[in-house]
């Protein structure tokens, strides 16, 4: 069968990979036409779009940028009507994809949406699109059957792919690593930026602020593959190391880590380490998001799914040097350590094992033949 899958984000180019991997494995004469990044491209196919010159973060961003945004969503409906898919695999990234979603089913296009946009936040709206438009939904968070259920639309939760992502990985021998980059005989912590150059440019200075409070650690950059290191360089200029595209790799041998709000903090709590999120955005994006986020109290993964602040959140303007060496000299404490690596088990249990790739690609396959 021919699939056509959409993925804005570094995180969706990783669920992408997998469930094309897992999509192989049952139909043989499986076709690739996508949008993503090299995880997906490793998979075979045809990559039409990169993810990094789709992602725009904010309100006032996406207003920037909405020409070219327009221009990307009139290309893909007709890149979609010329390659004619069996079905169109949406991953997030709602904007634009709901868009896309309404003009296949105007074309007759089945329409799978894998990792449900965050209708649970804002926009609850946006559900009685999905109902018309999209033909299955398939969540990974555990509390999003619930939400979707209140609307009388059945959806299936699959459980969450960064297990798999995770269980995968090969296990890391940390004196090689050590060896191969040339680290320092300390322990890591870990910075996690974005993947965005926005977000990067502010989060890592702020991050970068605390390292002569904390000189018996070596502190240890996350490169998204999408950012050139002399990006990071320019911000870092000597402070710490900087190791591109080997994120799991790092998180493996971190003690501690101080992660940008996104799908990295729920990487980060399955790698077992402890951490802070953090997140300072545009002010003119962050007020208007202050007045249409509905019903949640925390904008980590993490916390969401445990319904409680496992781990410190320091957004805005309480992400600042004296409250992030406070929060991190707290983090550091081994009784902390130890409370917040028990509620990582309990979150873990929460997210459904491993398998979620290989479920996804069944329930799609199964939906097509019917």
């Amino acid at each position: 069968m021919k699939y056509y899958i959409i993925a804005g984000e570094a995180s969706g180019d990783l669920h992408g990979s997998n469930l094309m991997n897992a999509l192989k494995k049952q139909d043989t004469e499986a076709e690739f036409r996508f949008w993503g990044g090299e995880l997906m491209q490793a998979h075979g196919g045809e990559l039409i779009k990169h993810y990094k010159n789709l992602a725009f973060m904010g309100f006032y961003e996406v207003f920037k940028n909405l020409p070219t945004i327009l221009r990307n969503i009139s290309f893909c409906k007709k890149d979609i009507k010329k390659y004619r898919p069996d079905c169109v695999i949406l991953i997030d990234y709602p904007g634009f994809n709901l868009r896309i979603a309404k003009y296949c089913k105007l074309i007759g296009i089945k329409v799978f949406y894998y990792i449900s946009p965050q209708v649970w936040a804002w926009k609850a709206g946006r559900v009685k699109q999905i109902k018309q438009n999209v033909d299955k939904m398939l969540v990974i968070l555990p509390f999003e059957e619930a939400f979707y259920k209140k609307f009388d639309y059945k959806v299936s939760f699959i459980g969450h792919p960064l297990l798999d992502a995770i269980n995968n990985f090969p296990k890391l021998d940390e004196v090689a690593f050590h060896t191969k980059y040339k680290l320092e005989n300390k322990p890591i912590i870990a910075l996690l930026p974005g993947s965005r150059k926005q977000e990067i440019s502010v989060m890592l200075n702020i991050m970068l602020s605390v390292v002569n409070t904390f000189k018996e650690y070596q502190f240890v950059v996350a490169g998204a593959p999408s950012i050139p290191i002399e990006a990071y360089k320019k911000i870092v200029k000597g402070r710490a190391k900087i190791i591109s595209n080997d994120t799991y790799s790092i998180l493996q041998t971190a003690k501690a880590a101080l992660v940008t709000s996104g799908t990295a903090t729920l990487e980060t709590a399955l790698f077992k380490v402890p951490e802070i999120v953090c997140y300072k955005g545009n002010r003119i994006s962050y007020e208007i998001a202050k007045r249409v986020v509905k019903n949640i109290s925390f904008i980590s993964l993490v916390n969401l799914i445990m319904n409680k602040e496992l781990v410190k959140e320091l957004i805005q303007n309480e992400l600042n040097t004296e409250n992030l060496k406070k929060q991190l000299g707290l983090l550091l404490e081994e009784n902390n350590k130890q409370k917040i690596q028990e509620g990582y088990i309990e979150l873990e249990n929460k997210l459904g094992g491993i398998g979620a790739s290989e479920r996804a690609a069944k329930e799609i396959i199964i939906a097509l033949e019917a």
